[in-house]
């Protein structure tokens, strides 16, 4: 039978998935070990929607969570927090057990691999070499590469799997809803994802899950298989083998009357592979206050004991035992809240499993957790000759093979916080935004994956804003295939641009580099007419060099877009770059039309056509095309920098509307982002651009001192709305007290930004706010093309 299965997968599966089953095979065949190996594994079956069939009619599924903001919370949010975690353990009858999971698990070699920089054979290998190094420098200096997850698996028992399904539907529904609640998202594990946790904790010393659910007829096995390790050894008692890696597990003796929320965190920041478990049973109400009822009748009478014995000994009846006096008050006090307040009880196995590569640094771990435990008036116990199911109990399936329970109320259990504070830590084309400044987790965020990918960054003078920008074009350019523009007003990016091989064009009257501001092309607008976008770029372009307070009058308006549908009719008719118009083209379509206003508005082009400001009135004599392209624009005097910076902004949405045709994304750097928020016309354009650019590919970041510039009108403020990415450095007093109000930030989390080094603030990302510190290594190319001090910057 098993040799008719091998030919069947080997007719039937490609030549990568052939040699992974057979390699299954090999160990299933092995000496007989492997087939102890599978059957230590406690269940039946695993089933590809997540549902898992463990002993008899019991099944478990698993919910992976994230975290939340707990530690900087604000004091009122950890009591809602905590009373959401009450709230959570309450839902629970006593027909459905909890098990909570805490992993903390070395990532392993794979770390080297996600940062997804590989060398080209160009002259930027240099630097994509230099940033692999940094960025393994700073995650190894981080949380040293372990990575941590957290889990919550619920068990029931049921006739057969239809009927569990049917529970579990709505079992999972109120657990993610609960979840959502407390701030903390949340999604079931499939199958293959549950697999894929179980081989990484059968597997500590790592290695590649392979798997698919069409393998096992072709195959023959079965997903123990999959994800059984080469084998496990129990033959001592407090200690266990698990392929080449040692291991063992403890439980925790609860001993303090009352528990610090801050126990679960100290435990998951020590070094080493560390699965903490608890398994979470309620107690019927009834039962629970019965059960504490009769504790108070064996006190009362061992009282009464007590005070005859005191009468016939001579002493003074109510001197009684302290223990006694302590227990019957705090039994008494129980019984209360049961009957009078939201507590139930809950009996809890707590379990701690560690695994490392030598016996002496597992005993390490374990002492350095047994300290933890210490601290907390706690005992950190090995297991002796329970070891293997302490092991299995310790798995994330939900079965409890160790009876060694404490019990608790819904708040003294919910005093165990799973939550510390959110990370993110993002794969595909995440890049780096340094380090989470609470766990020294590496931050590796891909803003193209969020709601809206718009950024902002603020910071007084010298807190690392343009530095923050330039490493993240640097990451672009290196990681991904996009094109990156930047509005540079102080010349601050010229020598990044030219070594990443951009181009720099220089705006001003003594430059050769020319940028035609009625440059368009086809994909100009989503309507089939691309003149209706134009259009209105031209209208705030002569509104701008019209100065009027009061706008363009209606006349004005029609004049201007009349000579607009003019000028482009030679180039939609023969699109050659020799037959695109210029500003003196639209001069001369307005003077065609003998018309007062239409003279007027001419007469205030003259100035940019025929006068000493007539530096765009040429055709585009650069290269826009590039990848990396920056616009210099501090050459431009007063009266040419705000028509320059609209015609930026203009050859920006050129670009964008290019790379949408080919699905490419456009990321827009504006580095004192004040100027464009300072004139009504470039104001609204910006406003237009954070608003569109997400659904045409662009990622537009400004960059500016206070966040109160944006707020000076409500169509500026929406800026600010809709930016679900900001990078929030050093800010002044005036400027936290606007952050903390629009952003929600707690007054804990406004220390971040509070006289803050270099480097280190706050960083928003689809709600979730961490603080960081980004200390780029300085002895470095990277960090000499990257920093704006004039001490460090090369001449």
């Amino acid at each position: 039978m098993r040799e008719k299965a091998e030919r069947s997968a080997k007719r039937k599966l490609t030549r990568n998935q052939r040699k992974q089953i057979e390699a299954v095979i090999r160990q299933a065949k092995g000496d007989g070990k492997a087939h102890t190996v599978q059957d230590s594994i406690p269940f039946q079956n695993m089933f590809p929607d997540g549902l898992c069939r463990l002993e008899g009619g019991t099944f478990s599924k698993t919910i992976a969570f994230q975290d939340v903001n707990y530690r900087l919370a604000r004091p009122e949010d950890q009591r809602s927090i905590f009373e959401s975690l009450c709230d959570f353990y309450n839902g629970y009858d006593p027909s459905i057990g909890v098990q909570v999971t805490l992993d903390s698990r070395s990532g392993g070699s794979a770390a080297d691999e996600m940062f997804g920089i590989t060398r080209q054979g160009n002259d930027l290998d240099p630097i994509r070499d230099e940033a692999v190094d940094i960025l393994r420098m700073q995650y190894r200096r981080g949380n040293n590469g372990y990575v941590k997850t957290k889990y919550v698996t619920l068990t029931i028992e049921a006739e057969n799997l239809p009927a569990a399904r049917a529970r579990f539907a709505r079992i999972e529904t109120d657990t993610l809803n609960r979840f959502k609640v407390m701030g903390a998202a949340a999604h079931v594990l499939d199958g293959k994802e549950r697999l894929e946790l179980l081989y990484n904790i059968l597997h500590p010393e790592g290695g590649q899950f392979a798997f698919e659910w069409d393998w096992l007829p072709a195959s023959g096995l079965s997903v123990k298989d999959f994800i059984a390790p080469s084998s496990f050894h129990f033959g001592e008692t407090r200690t266990f083998r698990i392929g080449k890696r040692y291991g063992a597990v403890s439980f925790l003796q609860i001993l303090a009357p009352e528990m610090h929320d801050r126990i679960l965190t100290d435990f998951m920041e020590a070094d080493g592979n560390i699965m903490v478990t608890m398994h979470i049973r309620g107690i019927n109400q009834n039962e629970a206050i019965k059960m504490v009822k009769r504790k108070i009748t064996d006190l009362d009478a061992m009282k009464i004991q007590e005070q005859k014995r005191a009468v016939r000994s001579g002493y003074d009846m109510d001197i009684l035992p302290s223990d006694l006096s302590t227990y019957g008050g705090a039994a008494k006090d129980l019984l209360t809240d049961l009957q009078s307040r939201n507590e139930r009880m809950f009996n809890m196995t707590f379990l701690m499993l560690h695994t490392a590569e030598t016996r002496q640094k597992l005993e390490i771990a374990v002492s350095q957790a047994a300290s933890v435990a210490q601290t907390y008036n706690c005992l950190l116990t090995r297991l002796d000759f329970q070891q293997e199911d302490g092991l299995m109990s310790s798995l994330p399936l939900g079965l409890n093979r160790i009876k060694i329970e404490r019990s608790l109320t819904t708040s003294a259990l919910a005093v165990f916080v799973p939550f510390v504070t959110q990370e993110v830590f993002m794969g595909g084309d995440a890049m780096y935004y340094g380090l989470n400044a609470l766990s020294n987790n590496m931050i590796l965020l891909d803003r193209k994956q969020s709601r809206c990918p718009n950024g902002l960054v603020f910071g007084t003078p010298g807190s690392g804003k343009s530095m923050s920008c330039k490493r993240e074009i640097t990451f672009i350019i290196l990681m991904t295939q996009d094109n990156v523009i930047i509005c540079d007003p102080e010349d601050e990016y010229s020598p990044l641009v030219k070594r990443l091989g951009g181009q720099v064009i220089r705006l001003s009257p003594s430059s050769t580099d020319y940028v035609n501001p009625l440059d368009i092309n086809l994909n100009y607008s989503e309507e089939e007419n691309p003149l209706a976008l134009k259009s209105d770029f031209v209208l705030s372009f002569c509104e701008l060099i019209m100065g009027s307070k009061t706008g363009l009058e209606a006349i004005e308006k029609t004049v201007i877009d009349r000579a607009v549908q003019m000028i482009y009719q030679p180039y939609f008719a023969d699109p050659r770059p020799e037959n695109m118009p210029i500003l003196g083209d639209l001069m001369n379509a307005l003077l065609s039309q003998h018309i007062p206003e239409a003279d007027r508005v001419a007469q205030a082009l003259d100035l940019y056509v025929n006068g000493s400001l007539n530096f765009f009135n040429h055709r585009t004599t650069v290269d826009i095309s590039n990848r990396l392209v920056c616009f210099d624009i501090k050459g431009l005097g007063k009266n040419l920098k705000k028509p320059g910076m609209l015609i930026v902004q203009d050859a920006v949405w050129n670009t964008v509307t290019i790379n949408r045709a080919i699905g490419r994304s456009t990321w827009y750097f504006v580095d004192e982002f004040h100027l464009l928020l300072k004139e009504e016309q470039t104001a609204a354009y910006s406003a237009e651009i954070w608003k569109r650019f997400r659904k045409w590919g662009g990622i537009p970041t400004g960059a500016t001192q206070n966040p109160k510039d944006l707020l000076s009108s409500p169509e500026i403020e929406n800026i600010l709305e809709n930016s679900d990415f900001i990078y929030m450095l050093n800010q002044a007093a005036g400027d936290r007290k606007i952050l903390a109000e629009r952003l929600n930030i707690s007054s804990e989390q406004l220390a971040y930004v509070t006289n803050s080094e270099p480097g280190h603030g706050l960083l928003f990302f689809n709600n979730v706010i961490l603080p960081f510190a980004d200390d780029f290594p300085k002895d470095t190319e990277l960090y000499k093309l990257l920093t704006t001090k004039p001490s460090e910057v090369e001449h």
